[in-house]
Protein backbone atom coordinates (compact mmCIF):
# COMPACT_ATOMS: atom_id res chain seq x y z
CA UNK A 1 0.00 0.00 0.00
CA UNK A 2 2.35 1.84 0.90
CA UNK A 3 4.83 1.24 -2.28
CA UNK A 4 1.33 2.54 -4.39
CA UNK A 5 0.94 5.51 -2.63
CA UNK A 6 4.30 6.86 -3.57
CA UNK A 7 3.90 5.88 -7.00
CA UNK A 8 0.78 8.16 -7.03
CA UNK A 9 3.08 11.13 -5.50
CA UNK A 10 5.58 10.01 -8.19
CA UNK A 11 2.91 10.23 -11.38
CA UNK A 12 1.80 13.67 -10.13
CA UNK A 13 5.62 14.59 -10.02
CA UNK A 14 5.97 13.61 -13.50
CA UNK A 15 2.55 15.40 -15.01
CA UNK A 16 3.58 18.57 -13.24
CA UNK A 17 7.71 18.72 -13.55
CA UNK A 18 8.66 20.86 -16.59
CA UNK A 19 12.11 18.24 -17.78
CA UNK A 20 13.71 20.00 -20.56
CA UNK A 21 16.36 16.40 -20.34
CA UNK A 22 19.36 18.93 -19.90
CA UNK A 23 22.31 16.42 -19.18
CA UNK A 24 21.83 15.81 -15.29
CA UNK A 25 24.52 14.69 -12.67
CA UNK A 26 23.15 13.88 -9.79
CA UNK A 27 24.04 12.93 -6.27
CA UNK A 28 22.50 10.54 -4.08
CA UNK A 29 23.83 10.36 -0.57
CA UNK A 30 22.82 7.73 2.02
CA UNK A 31 18.96 7.29 0.30
CA UNK A 32 16.46 4.32 1.34
CA UNK A 33 13.41 5.72 -0.43
CA UNK A 34 11.85 2.79 -2.50
CA UNK A 35 11.40 5.15 -5.99
CA UNK A 36 12.95 8.07 -7.15
CA UNK A 37 12.04 9.71 -9.94
CA UNK A 38 15.12 11.17 -12.25
CA UNK A 39 13.82 12.37 -15.34
CA UNK A 40 10.64 12.02 -18.26
CA UNK A 41 11.23 12.68 -21.41
CA UNK A 42 8.79 12.29 -24.55
CA UNK A 43 10.64 9.81 -27.04
CA UNK A 44 10.48 9.41 -30.94
CA UNK A 45 11.21 5.84 -31.97
CA UNK A 46 15.01 5.74 -32.37
CA UNK A 47 15.59 7.83 -29.40
CA UNK A 48 18.12 7.17 -26.60
CA UNK A 49 18.97 6.64 -23.25
CA UNK A 50 22.36 6.96 -21.47
CA UNK A 51 22.98 6.20 -17.83
CA UNK A 52 26.21 6.36 -15.89
CA UNK A 53 26.50 5.33 -12.26
CA UNK A 54 29.25 5.27 -10.30
CA UNK A 55 30.65 5.50 -6.72
CA UNK A 56 28.05 3.36 -5.93
CA UNK A 57 27.82 1.91 -1.68
CA UNK A 58 25.20 0.43 -0.10
CA UNK A 59 25.07 0.44 4.00
CA UNK A 60 21.84 -0.56 6.37
CA UNK A 61 20.42 2.15 7.27
CA UNK A 62 20.48 4.16 10.40
CA UNK A 63 17.45 3.14 11.91
CA UNK A 64 17.47 -0.59 10.69
CA UNK A 65 18.32 -3.24 12.61
CA UNK A 66 18.48 -5.94 10.06
CA UNK A 67 20.48 -8.49 9.29
CA UNK A 68 19.93 -9.03 6.39
CA UNK A 69 22.38 -9.21 3.11
CA UNK A 70 22.06 -7.25 0.69
CA UNK A 71 20.73 -7.99 -2.74
CA UNK A 72 21.71 -6.22 -5.92
CA UNK A 73 18.58 -7.52 -7.86
CA UNK A 74 16.15 -5.62 -5.74
CA UNK A 75 18.12 -2.76 -6.64
CA UNK A 76 18.18 -0.52 -9.38
CA UNK A 77 16.89 1.51 -12.51
CA UNK A 78 14.28 1.06 -14.77
CA UNK A 79 12.21 2.98 -17.34
CA UNK A 80 7.79 3.21 -17.01
CA UNK A 81 6.22 4.16 -20.39
CA UNK A 82 3.59 6.65 -19.13
CA UNK A 83 0.60 4.57 -20.65
CA UNK A 84 1.53 1.84 -18.16
CA UNK A 85 1.28 3.62 -14.85
CA UNK A 86 -2.45 2.47 -13.53
CA UNK A 87 -1.31 -1.00 -14.37
CA UNK A 88 1.75 -0.46 -12.52
CA UNK A 89 -0.09 1.33 -9.55
CA UNK A 90 -3.16 -0.97 -9.81
CA UNK A 91 -0.27 -4.34 -9.35
CA UNK A 92 1.26 -2.97 -6.42
CA UNK A 93 -2.27 -2.70 -4.74
CA UNK A 94 -2.57 -6.29 -5.10
CA UNK A 95 0.98 -7.50 -4.74
CA UNK A 96 2.21 -8.04 -1.30
CA UNK A 97 5.69 -6.68 -0.96
CA UNK A 98 6.00 -5.31 -4.21
CA UNK A 99 8.87 -4.93 -6.07
CA UNK A 100 8.56 -2.35 -8.97
CA UNK A 101 11.98 -3.67 -10.54
CA UNK A 102 9.75 -7.00 -10.99
CA UNK A 103 6.86 -5.99 -12.71
CA UNK A 104 6.00 -6.79 -16.27
CA UNK A 105 5.17 -2.97 -17.02
CA UNK A 106 8.91 -1.41 -16.67
CA UNK A 107 11.53 -1.52 -19.19
CA UNK A 108 14.71 -2.91 -16.90
CA UNK A 109 17.72 -0.21 -17.63
CA UNK A 110 20.25 -1.86 -14.89
CA UNK A 111 20.35 -3.17 -11.70
CA UNK A 112 23.58 -3.02 -9.42
CA UNK A 113 24.14 -6.66 -10.35
CA UNK A 114 25.74 -5.15 -13.19
CA UNK A 115 28.06 -3.39 -11.69
CA UNK A 116 31.49 -3.75 -12.13
CA UNK A 117 35.04 -4.46 -9.51
CA UNK A 118 34.85 -0.26 -9.02
CA UNK A 119 31.28 -0.23 -8.54
CA UNK A 120 30.35 1.55 -11.31
CA UNK A 121 28.11 1.05 -14.73
CA UNK A 122 27.32 2.65 -17.71
CA UNK A 123 24.10 1.65 -20.07
CA UNK A 124 22.60 2.68 -23.33
CA UNK A 125 18.86 1.71 -24.87
CA UNK A 126 17.17 2.62 -27.74
CA UNK A 127 13.66 3.59 -27.73
CA UNK A 128 11.41 1.23 -30.31
CA UNK A 129 7.87 2.72 -29.07
CA UNK A 130 7.30 6.59 -29.17
CA UNK A 131 5.74 7.38 -25.50
CA UNK A 132 6.71 9.75 -22.98
CA UNK A 133 8.96 7.38 -20.33
CA UNK A 134 9.90 8.19 -17.02
CA UNK A 135 13.23 7.07 -15.33
CA UNK A 136 12.83 5.56 -12.10
CA UNK A 137 15.71 3.99 -9.39
CA UNK A 138 14.06 1.51 -7.43
CA UNK A 139 15.57 0.16 -3.97
CA UNK A 140 13.28 -3.02 -2.66
CA UNK A 141 15.16 -3.26 0.33
CA UNK A 142 14.17 0.16 2.03
CA UNK A 143 16.22 -1.09 5.20
CA UNK A 144 19.83 -0.55 3.04
CA UNK A 145 20.65 3.36 2.27
CA UNK A 146 22.35 3.68 -1.09
CA UNK A 147 25.03 6.18 -2.29
CA UNK A 148 25.99 7.00 -5.71
CA UNK A 149 26.65 9.42 -8.49
CA UNK A 150 24.57 9.26 -11.69
CA UNK A 151 24.49 10.76 -14.90
CA UNK A 152 21.78 11.09 -17.46
CA UNK A 153 21.21 11.89 -21.14
CA UNK A 154 18.07 11.38 -23.23
CA UNK A 155 17.60 12.21 -26.49
CA UNK A 156 16.05 12.00 -29.79
CA UNK A 157 17.67 11.44 -32.93
CA UNK A 158 16.56 14.19 -35.60
CA UNK A 159 16.57 13.45 -39.67
CA UNK A 160 20.57 14.58 -39.95
CA UNK A 161 21.37 12.10 -37.54
CA UNK A 162 22.14 14.86 -34.38
CA UNK A 163 20.93 14.66 -30.86
CA UNK A 164 17.84 17.01 -29.99
CA UNK A 165 17.82 17.04 -26.05
CA UNK A 166 14.41 18.57 -25.76
CA UNK A 167 11.51 16.40 -25.19
CA UNK A 168 8.79 15.77 -28.33
CA UNK A 169 6.54 17.85 -26.86
CA UNK A 170 8.90 20.80 -25.73
CA UNK A 171 10.51 21.09 -29.35
CA UNK A 172 8.12 24.68 -30.59
CA UNK A 173 9.13 26.37 -27.20
CA UNK A 174 12.52 28.04 -27.84
CA UNK A 175 10.65 29.73 -30.99
CA UNK A 176 7.18 30.23 -29.13
CA UNK A 177 9.16 32.00 -26.66
CA UNK A 178 10.99 34.14 -29.13
CA UNK A 179 8.30 35.09 -30.97
CA UNK A 180 6.61 36.58 -27.83
CA UNK A 181 9.81 38.39 -27.22
CA UNK A 182 9.71 39.88 -30.27
CA UNK A 183 6.03 41.42 -29.32
CA UNK A 184 6.72 42.22 -26.09
CA UNK A 185 9.68 44.08 -27.77
CA UNK A 186 7.58 46.27 -30.58
CA UNK A 187 5.44 46.36 -27.35
CA UNK A 188 7.88 48.27 -25.26
CA UNK A 189 9.21 50.48 -28.42
CA UNK A 190 5.06 51.22 -28.60
CA UNK A 191 5.18 52.18 -24.87
CA UNK A 192 7.94 54.39 -25.10
CA UNK A 193 6.53 56.66 -28.30
CA UNK A 194 3.46 56.70 -26.20
CA UNK A 195 4.91 57.96 -23.23
CA UNK A 196 7.30 60.49 -24.88
CA UNK A 197 3.65 61.77 -26.86
CA UNK A 198 2.20 62.16 -23.85
CA UNK A 199 4.96 63.15 -21.41
CA UNK A 200 2.62 65.87 -19.82
CA UNK A 201 0.25 63.44 -18.51
CA UNK A 202 3.16 60.42 -17.77
CA UNK A 203 3.18 59.34 -14.02
CA UNK A 204 5.49 57.15 -12.09
CA UNK A 205 3.18 54.38 -12.10
CA UNK A 206 3.84 54.40 -16.40
CA UNK A 207 7.48 54.23 -15.69
CA UNK A 208 7.21 50.98 -13.76
CA UNK A 209 4.82 50.11 -16.04
CA UNK A 210 7.74 50.53 -18.71
CA UNK A 211 10.29 48.20 -16.45
CA UNK A 212 7.52 45.29 -16.56
CA UNK A 213 8.04 45.22 -20.01
CA UNK A 214 11.36 45.48 -20.33
CA UNK A 215 12.18 42.71 -17.95
CA UNK A 216 9.16 40.67 -19.53
CA UNK A 217 10.97 41.03 -22.70
CA UNK A 218 14.28 39.96 -21.35
CA UNK A 219 13.05 36.78 -19.72
CA UNK A 220 11.55 35.37 -22.53
CA UNK A 221 14.73 36.06 -25.00
CA UNK A 222 17.05 33.93 -22.34
CA UNK A 223 14.54 31.29 -22.18
CA UNK A 224 14.54 31.07 -26.03
CA UNK A 225 18.14 30.88 -25.66
CA UNK A 226 18.33 28.51 -22.57
CA UNK A 227 16.26 26.41 -24.32
CA UNK A 228 18.00 26.61 -28.01
CA UNK A 229 21.60 25.77 -26.60
CA UNK A 230 19.85 22.44 -24.01
CA UNK A 231 18.22 21.79 -27.54
CA UNK A 232 21.40 21.42 -29.63
CA UNK A 233 24.04 20.53 -26.55
CA UNK A 234 22.31 19.09 -23.47
CA UNK A 235 23.19 22.26 -21.54
CA UNK A 236 22.08 25.93 -21.22
CA UNK A 237 25.34 27.13 -20.88
CA UNK A 238 24.94 30.12 -18.37
CA UNK A 239 21.39 31.30 -20.17
CA UNK A 240 19.36 29.66 -16.90
CA UNK A 241 21.23 31.89 -15.01
CA UNK A 242 20.04 35.29 -16.89
CA UNK A 243 16.86 33.49 -17.16
CA UNK A 244 16.21 33.38 -13.71
CA UNK A 245 17.56 36.90 -12.38
CA UNK A 246 15.09 38.75 -15.37
CA UNK A 247 12.22 36.57 -14.48
CA UNK A 248 12.99 37.40 -10.42
CA UNK A 249 12.27 41.21 -11.91
CA UNK A 250 9.65 40.57 -14.12
CA UNK A 251 7.85 38.84 -11.28
CA UNK A 252 8.42 41.90 -8.51
CA UNK A 253 7.62 44.35 -11.00
CA UNK A 254 3.85 42.17 -12.35
CA UNK A 255 2.69 41.76 -9.09
CA UNK A 256 3.94 45.60 -8.24
CA UNK A 257 2.07 46.83 -10.97
CA UNK A 258 -1.08 45.17 -9.80
CA UNK A 259 -0.86 46.19 -6.71
CA UNK A 260 -0.21 49.67 -7.57
CA UNK A 261 -2.73 50.43 -10.21
CA UNK A 262 -5.54 48.62 -7.37
CA UNK A 263 -4.13 51.33 -5.09
CA UNK A 264 -4.93 53.93 -7.49
CA UNK A 265 -1.04 55.00 -6.69
CA UNK A 266 -0.20 58.67 -9.11
CA UNK A 267 -3.36 58.41 -10.89
CA UNK A 268 -6.22 58.68 -7.78
CA UNK A 269 -3.19 59.69 -5.23
CA UNK A 270 -0.03 60.54 -4.94
CA UNK A 271 0.87 58.43 -1.95
CA UNK A 272 0.33 54.92 -0.23
CA UNK A 273 -1.67 54.18 2.85
CA UNK A 274 0.01 52.66 5.47
CA UNK A 275 -2.21 49.36 4.43
CA UNK A 276 -1.20 49.43 1.15
CA UNK A 277 2.34 49.18 2.10
CA UNK A 278 2.61 46.16 4.12
CA UNK A 279 0.67 44.51 1.51
CA UNK A 280 3.87 45.68 -0.77
CA UNK A 281 5.91 44.58 2.08
CA UNK A 282 4.25 40.93 2.19
CA UNK A 283 4.14 40.37 -1.98
CA UNK A 284 7.88 41.78 -2.73
CA UNK A 285 9.34 39.83 -0.18
CA UNK A 286 7.22 36.87 -1.23
CA UNK A 287 7.88 37.08 -4.61
CA UNK A 288 11.97 36.61 -3.12
CA UNK A 289 10.92 33.28 -1.96
CA UNK A 290 9.14 31.98 -4.54
CA UNK A 291 11.85 33.08 -7.01
CA UNK A 292 14.19 31.23 -4.90
CA UNK A 293 11.85 27.71 -5.02
CA UNK A 294 11.47 28.48 -8.66
CA UNK A 295 15.89 28.26 -9.09
CA UNK A 296 15.85 24.96 -6.67
CA UNK A 297 12.77 23.45 -8.55
CA UNK A 298 15.29 24.07 -11.88
CA UNK A 299 18.27 22.94 -11.22
CA UNK A 300 17.92 20.16 -8.48
CA UNK A 301 14.99 17.82 -10.44
CA UNK A 302 12.86 15.61 -8.70
CA UNK A 303 15.29 13.02 -7.75
CA UNK A 304 16.39 15.71 -4.82
CA UNK A 305 14.73 14.53 -1.11
CA UNK A 306 13.31 18.14 -0.71
CA UNK A 307 12.11 18.60 -4.85
CA UNK A 308 8.11 18.39 -3.63
CA UNK A 309 8.86 20.13 -0.37
CA UNK A 310 10.40 23.21 -2.68
CA UNK A 311 7.29 22.53 -4.96
CA UNK A 312 4.80 22.78 -2.06
CA UNK A 313 6.41 26.05 -1.11
CA UNK A 314 6.36 27.59 -4.56
CA UNK A 315 2.83 27.16 -5.08
CA UNK A 316 2.11 28.18 -1.57
CA UNK A 317 3.80 31.13 -1.81
CA UNK A 318 2.17 31.95 -5.37
CA UNK A 319 -1.57 31.22 -4.05
CA UNK A 320 -0.48 34.00 -1.13
CA UNK A 321 0.67 36.49 -3.47
CA UNK A 322 -1.98 35.99 -5.87
CA UNK A 323 -4.55 36.68 -2.85
CA UNK A 324 -2.93 39.98 -1.70
CA UNK A 325 -3.36 41.76 -4.64
CA UNK A 326 -6.89 41.56 -4.72
CA UNK A 327 -7.50 43.45 -1.31
CA UNK A 328 -6.18 46.79 -2.98
CA UNK A 329 -8.45 46.53 -5.69
CA UNK A 330 -11.65 45.77 -3.06
CA UNK A 331 -10.47 48.87 -1.14
CA UNK A 332 -10.26 51.06 -4.32
CA UNK A 333 -13.96 49.82 -5.18
CA UNK A 334 -15.19 50.42 -2.08
CA UNK A 335 -13.30 54.02 -1.60
CA UNK A 336 -14.61 54.98 -5.04
CA UNK A 337 -18.64 53.50 -3.99
CA UNK A 338 -18.26 55.85 -0.58
CA UNK A 339 -17.08 58.88 -2.72
CA UNK A 340 -20.23 58.74 -5.15
CA UNK A 341 -22.38 59.54 -2.18
CA UNK A 342 -20.60 62.62 -1.22
CA UNK A 343 -19.21 64.70 -3.79
CA UNK A 344 -21.34 64.96 -6.10
CA UNK A 345 -19.04 63.98 -9.16
CA UNK A 346 -21.50 60.74 -10.08
CA UNK A 347 -19.59 60.92 -14.02
CA UNK A 348 -16.41 60.53 -12.48
CA UNK A 349 -16.72 58.36 -10.06
CA UNK A 350 -18.96 55.80 -12.49
CA UNK A 351 -15.74 55.79 -14.82
CA UNK A 352 -13.39 55.45 -12.25
CA UNK A 353 -15.71 52.41 -10.82
CA UNK A 354 -16.26 50.55 -14.29
CA UNK A 355 -12.57 50.38 -14.75
CA UNK A 356 -11.96 48.88 -10.94
CA UNK A 357 -14.24 46.64 -11.46
CA UNK A 358 -12.88 45.81 -15.22
CA UNK A 359 -9.24 45.26 -13.82
CA UNK A 360 -10.47 43.40 -10.96
CA UNK A 361 -12.49 40.81 -12.96
CA UNK A 362 -9.69 40.92 -15.68
CA UNK A 363 -6.87 39.76 -12.52
CA UNK A 364 -9.33 37.48 -11.41
CA UNK A 365 -9.71 35.60 -14.42
CA UNK A 366 -5.98 35.96 -15.71
CA UNK A 367 -4.43 34.47 -12.24
CA UNK A 368 -7.26 31.43 -12.25
CA UNK A 369 -6.63 30.53 -16.19
CA UNK A 370 -3.14 30.97 -15.38
CA UNK A 371 -2.57 29.40 -12.02
CA UNK A 372 -5.93 26.81 -12.41
CA UNK A 373 -7.06 26.00 -15.64
CA UNK A 374 -3.81 25.47 -17.28
CA UNK A 375 -2.49 22.65 -14.19
CA UNK A 376 -5.40 21.23 -14.71
CA UNK A 377 -5.50 21.08 -18.64
CA UNK A 378 -1.28 19.62 -18.63
CA UNK A 379 -2.47 16.90 -16.86
CA UNK A 380 -4.98 15.88 -19.29
CA UNK A 381 -3.24 16.71 -22.53
CA UNK A 382 -1.09 14.36 -24.46
CA UNK A 383 2.83 14.48 -23.82
CA UNK A 384 3.27 15.56 -27.63
CA UNK A 385 1.39 18.82 -27.21
CA UNK A 386 2.79 19.93 -24.05
CA UNK A 387 3.73 23.33 -25.75
CA UNK A 388 0.20 24.37 -26.17
CA UNK A 389 0.70 25.34 -23.01
CA UNK A 390 3.59 27.87 -23.21
CA UNK A 391 1.34 28.86 -26.11
CA UNK A 392 -1.51 29.32 -23.88
CA UNK A 393 -0.02 30.79 -20.79
CA UNK A 394 2.05 33.45 -23.30
CA UNK A 395 -1.03 33.82 -25.28
CA UNK A 396 -3.08 34.76 -21.80
CA UNK A 397 -0.31 36.89 -20.08
CA UNK A 398 0.08 38.83 -23.41
CA UNK A 399 -3.76 39.93 -23.37
CA UNK A 400 -3.75 40.95 -19.61
CA UNK A 401 -1.06 43.21 -20.48
CA UNK A 402 -2.58 44.77 -23.31
CA UNK A 403 -5.80 45.26 -20.98
CA UNK A 404 -3.78 46.88 -18.26
CA UNK A 405 -1.23 48.53 -20.38
CA UNK A 406 -4.50 50.36 -23.03
CA UNK A 407 -6.58 50.98 -19.75
CA UNK A 408 -3.97 52.93 -17.77
CA UNK A 409 -1.79 54.47 -21.16
CA UNK A 410 -0.90 58.20 -20.21
CA UNK A 411 -3.65 60.16 -22.43
CA UNK A 412 -5.01 63.69 -22.01
CA UNK A 413 -8.82 62.42 -21.12
CA UNK A 414 -7.63 59.89 -18.82
CA UNK A 415 -10.81 59.13 -17.39
CA UNK A 416 -9.45 59.50 -13.69
CA UNK A 417 -8.99 63.13 -13.95
CA UNK A 418 -10.77 64.32 -17.18
CA UNK A 419 -14.53 63.77 -16.74
CA UNK A 420 -16.97 66.40 -18.13
CA UNK A 421 -19.66 67.73 -15.92
CA UNK A 422 -22.31 67.55 -18.35
CA UNK A 423 -22.28 63.74 -17.92
CA UNK A 424 -23.26 63.95 -14.30
CA UNK A 425 -26.63 63.93 -15.06
CA UNK A 426 -26.40 60.09 -16.57
CA UNK A 427 -24.01 58.61 -14.41
CA UNK A 428 -26.17 59.38 -11.24
CA UNK A 429 -28.58 56.57 -11.92
CA UNK A 430 -25.87 54.35 -13.67
CA UNK A 431 -23.75 54.34 -9.87
CA UNK A 432 -26.53 53.37 -8.14
CA UNK A 433 -26.42 49.84 -10.36
CA UNK A 434 -22.88 49.60 -9.78
CA UNK A 435 -24.08 48.65 -5.91
CA UNK A 436 -25.29 45.24 -6.88
CA UNK A 437 -21.87 43.93 -8.30
CA UNK A 438 -19.90 42.08 -5.82
CA UNK A 439 -16.47 40.70 -5.51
Amino acid sequence: MATSHHLLILLLLSILTATFAEIKNTHIFSDARPMILFEQFGFLRGGRLSISISHVQWSPAFTSTTTSTFNTSLTGFFLIPNAYYPRIINESEYTSRFCPLLSHYIIPVLTFTDLTKDRSCDRALSIDIADEYSLFFGNCQPMFDVTMDVRTEMYNVDASGGKDYLPLGRRPVPKIYFGFFLVYLSFLLVWIWVCCKQRKTVEKIHLVMGGLLLFKALKLVCASEDLWHVKRTGSPHGWDVAFYFFGFFKGVLLFTVIVLIGTGWSFLKPYLQEREKKILMIVIPMQVIENIAAVVIGETGPAEPDFLTWNQIFLTVDIICCAAVFFPIIWSIKNLREASKTDGKAARNLEKLTLFKQFYVVVVSYLYFTRIFLSAFIAMLSYKYRWTVTAAEEGASLGFYLFVFYNFQPVEKNPYLYIGDEEEAAAGGALEMEESFEL
